[in-house]
């Protein structure tokens, strides 16, 4: 499965960007999707997981209230809409694809990467 992550960029603290991750795979909607970012000099973190259907999805506390996954199947593309960015938001955001959605917030659980998008926020 080849993913694809765009969407990111230089925003101030308060403002907001809509990431997407294409996959050319027929079969996208077999797998529950999800977002980490990984922010300099860090590990990698969860942010975001969203169920095969979409019925399901899970955030990291930080994030809550502030950013939203979706998914389109048809289009075979995972979003996250990211609202109310705070500088500690910076950080490389990787979509991934995993064969469910136990243990979501675990990395090791994810097959597949794409290649990340940086998202930059300023003070």
């Amino acid at each position: 499965v080849q993913l694809q992550a765009s969407g990111g960029g230089l925003v101030q603290a308060g403002g907001s960007l809509r990431l997407s991750c294409a996959s050319s795979e027929r079969t996208f909607s077999i797998y529950a999707m999800g977002w980490f970012r990984q922010p300099p000099g860090k590990e990698r973190e969860f942010v975001a997981a969203i169920s095969p259907t979409g019925t399901t999805t899970y955030y990291t506390d930080s994030v809550k209230g502030r950013f939203t996954i979706s998914r389109d199947n048809a289009e075979s593309t995972v979003y996250l809409q990211v609202n109310s960015l705070k500088p500690e938001d910076t950080a490389v955001y990787l979509c991934a694809a995993a064969p469910s959605l136990s243990y979501y917030y675990n990395p090791v659980q994810y097959n597949y990467w794409g290649q990340g998008t940086q998202v930059t926020v300023s003070s």
